[in-house]
């Protein structure tokens, strides 16, 4: 693949700070990195393969017309600056929910739908990272059976609100009132059954998110999944509780061998040892793990399943990659 100017968009964040460490780990070629941040961290240095990187400003980023621009800095941020970095003939590759349900802009994993991609998308959205593991998961099986129905239940961990939830948390469990807290209730030894704003349906954003972009995704409006989405005081995975319900009868031996197969995919499902998937063992790595596969005892079309992934990286930061290696395979740079 060709090395590419690349600017990362939040560099000092969670997550941008998971996509400097994921890239180096997955060997992307790159030319030059622009780090950019908020305006009190410009000037400083980060660290980057054997060396340090100067923080600079949006504007001097975007001068620098960079062959791709890997955006983690919140939705205002990529509203106003994203068609400006399109504007210059760069690619976009946005993490926030600015323009994920818009209807000029593919939403995409690429496992499931890079194929959407087009040489005219020159702003590309990453999907919420809770829905980003679920499909897929759901992918090979709704292309085998048709998925009518589901209902999701998740098991977030603190990450998803970033590194002030994270200091929220050790502060109460080490006894420490909290300087900032970013929840309404204590999160430390408790759940939370409240991730992002209550709508007026009674759901939240959260579990909106799952219902509308899943749909989306898959390209498929007929799918129907209703979520419950929980802050669980967790670091490093979101946890899914997932009951589809099939239009089609399945063999439980067929469904085990299409996720093994699945690109991104690791099937964990042997109870009897205790192997199963767990936010401890999934964080760092950039696959979405699945187990705890079962028919439901009130419906012989009905499966249960277990999913977990890091949500900083196949949530997040590896599929950001992920988008910008499968634009470079396809040629987009020449």
């Amino acid at each position: 693949m060709k090395s590419l100017r690349v600017a990362i968009i939040g560099a000092t964040g969670l997550v941008g700070r998971t996509i400097l460490r994921t890239m180096e780990e997955r060997g992307f070629p790159i030319d030059e990195l622009i780090a950019v941040a908020s305006e009190r961290s410009v000037g400083k240095k980060i660290p980057f393969q054997s060396g340090t990187v100067q923080i600079v400003g949006l504007d001097d980023a975007l001068a620098s017309k960079p062959d791709i621009a890997l955006f983690s800095a919140g939705g205002e941020a990529s509203l106003e600056w994203a068609p400006q970095f399109a504007a210059v003939g760069t690619t976009v590759v946005d993490n926030s929910s600015a323009w994920r349900m818009h209807k000029d802009y593919k939403l995409i994993v690429p496992e499931v739908n890079g194929d959407a991609i087009s040489k005219d998308d020159l702003i590309i959205a990453n999907p919420n990272c809770s829905t980003m593991q679920l499909v897929m998961v759901l992918k090979p099986l709704h292309d085998q059976y048709q998925i009518l129905r589901g209902v999701v239940s998740t098991y977030q961990s603190v990450t998803g609100t970033g590194q002030a939830a994270v200091a929220q948390m050790e502060d109460e469990r080490a006894g420490r009132t909290p300087s900032q807290p970013v929840y309404p209730h204590q999160i430390d030894k408790n759940c939370l059954p409240h991730c992002d704003t209550f709508q007026g349906n009674g759901y939240t954003r959260e579990e909106m998110k799952v219902h509308h972009e899943t749909k989306k995704i898959m390209r498929d409006d007929s799918i129907s999944l209703s979520c419950t989405a929980v802050r669980v005081p967790v670091v490093g995975g979101h946890g899914e509780s997932v009951f589809l319900e099939f239009e089609k009868d399945f063999e439980m031996a067929d469904v085990r061998s299409m996720l093994s197969d699945f690109p991104g995919v690791i099937l964990q499902d042997d109870p009897e040892t205790f192997h199963y998937p767990m936010p401890i063992s999934a964080q760092g790595k950039d696959d979405v793990f699945v187990g705890r596969l079962r028919r439901d005892l009130s419906n012989p079309r009905g499966l249960h399943l277990w999913i977990v992934s890091d949500n900083l990286r196949k949530g997040a930061a590896t599929n950001t990659i992920q988008i910008a290696e499968y634009l470079n395979a396809q040629g987009r740079w020449g």
